[in-house]
């Protein structure tokens, strides 16, 4: 407690933050189709906040450097709560997208300033604990958030005020009990081929993450109201593929540690893809049925992305740790965007029954990729590697970034 104590505000800052986008991505999905929204155009707002998401990764950089955290902070929280208030007043498609899209580039903002203001408190000796904490925050907030759905209603302009008044309110915990001030972070250089060169099959992979979990985020709500659950149900279905990540994450990374990381990569990714069968397949329109299977699905499908990265870091250079977070952040946002347009198009001409199918055919065709990089490169010895497993969240780049010393300083010389 010693070392949380002091990161207490921006944690709850953090909660709150978390909580009120997770509610507003579930709720846009349940309102544009009670609005009478196809569910593509549903899919192409969930897309409009992908690309924003994308955009402020890119540039949130300049904007901490020019005018600091509380500033950038208080800015985009601004922007968040008058974009969300503004989205009843004019039910339109286009107007939602555009909306949907300056919120992506404000969310990833804030969720950039937040991390890195934490990263400038944390220690490497602390860090791990630190990133525990803040993933324990983020899935209660998101689940408990799940459930004013159902408890005030899909109609009505309540949801987008609470949204709004959750971005107001976390400014108060880190203006008021956080007096801080943080140096600005240095640049963070998204070099996209170097990544790439680094490890082919991390980028592969955080891209299928995108194509299926973004999917699940921006249309899953469409796929169980598809199937009959009631809003109450719906929640819990989202929640369940939420908390499920969390089950499996710690123990598949502490064998990904031991092991060839690929090989944890292949048992999840079939686990993935198995789950998936049993919820086109089995499942049907039962609730109970639905809900234990996108439980285990989230259980194989979250860790995937940490998974992923912590192959790209086994085999980054000296100094490529920041720069191969970034990189996978942004390609991990380019399937983010196209994976909620794919799914709801094959949703609305096909139906619900072929939403996970998508999902299994996307991680079928990483899976053979996987088999192919295996034969094409040797797996670096655990004793060999520069660090352990860690498991991320896909919000920011800069709590993933080491602090203390230069990047070079800190891993041991590859042999």
């Amino acid at each position: 407690m010693s070392t949380i104590r002091p990161l207490i505000p921006l944690l709850v800052t953090a909660g709150i933050l978390i909580g009120g986008n997770g509610l507003q991505g579930t709720y846009i999905a349940l309102r544009g189709s009670a609005e009478g929204f196809s569910p593509s155009t549903i899919g192409m707002i969930g897309a409009a906040y992908s690309i924003g998401f994308a955009i402020g990764c890119l540039y949130v950089t300049r904007i901490l450097r020019s005018i600091g955290h509380i500033r950038s902070f208080a800015a985009m929280a601004a922007i968040t709560a008058s974009c969300s208030i503004l989205m009843p007043l004019f039910i339109e498609p286009g107007f939602w997208m555009l909306m949907r899209f300056i919120i992506g580039i404000a969310v990833a903002s804030l969720f950039a300033v937040i991390e890195s203001w934490i990263n400038a408190k944390v220690t490497n000796a602390n860090r791990a604990r630190t990133l525990s904490v803040y993933r324990l925050v983020d899935l209660s907030s998101v689940t408990l958030a799940q459930y004013l759905i159902p408890a005030i209603g899909v109609e009505g302009p309540v949801i987008f005020s609470l949204v709004a008044i959750a971005m107001a309110m976390s400014l108060v915990p880190i203006s008021v009990a956080d007096r801080s001030h943080p140096s600005p972070p240095e640049a963070i250089n998204y070099d996209i081929r170097a990544v790439w060169r680094i490890s082919p099959l991390s980028v592969v992979g955080v891209i299928a993450v995108g194509l299926a979990m973004a999917a699940f985020r921006n249309i899953g709500p469409i796929y169980a109201q598809d199937i009959g659950m009631s809003v109450t149900g719906i929640a819990t279905f989202m929640s369940a593929g939420i908390i499920g990540g969390v089950v499996l994450q710690y123990p598949l990374g502490l064998y990904s540690d031991r092991l060839d990381r690929r090989k944890v990569i292949i048992w999840a990714t079939i686990g993935t893809i198995l789950t998936g069968g049993y919820l086109s397949f089995v499942a049907g329109l039962d609730q109970t049925a639905n809900i234990i299977g996108i439980f285990v699905y989230g259980a194989f499908a979250m860790p995937l992305y940490s998974l992923c990265s912590a192959h790209a870091n086994d085999h980054a250079k000296p100094g490529e740790h920041a720069l191969v977070s970034a990189g996978l952040l942004f390609f991990w946002s380019i399937g983010a965007t196209i994976g909620p347009l794919l799914a709801s198009l094959l949703l609305q001409f096909i139906g619900p029954k072929v939403f996970f199918i998508y999902t299994s055919f996307i991680f079928t065709g990483f899976l053979a990729y996987t088999f192919l990089r295996m034969r094409t490169r040797p797996a670096i010895p655990p004793e060999q590697r520069p660090g352990r497993f860690r498991a991320l969240l896909r919000t920011s780049a800069y709590f993933n970034k080491l602090a203390g010393t230069p990047d070079d300083e800190r891993r041991p010389p590859r042999t």
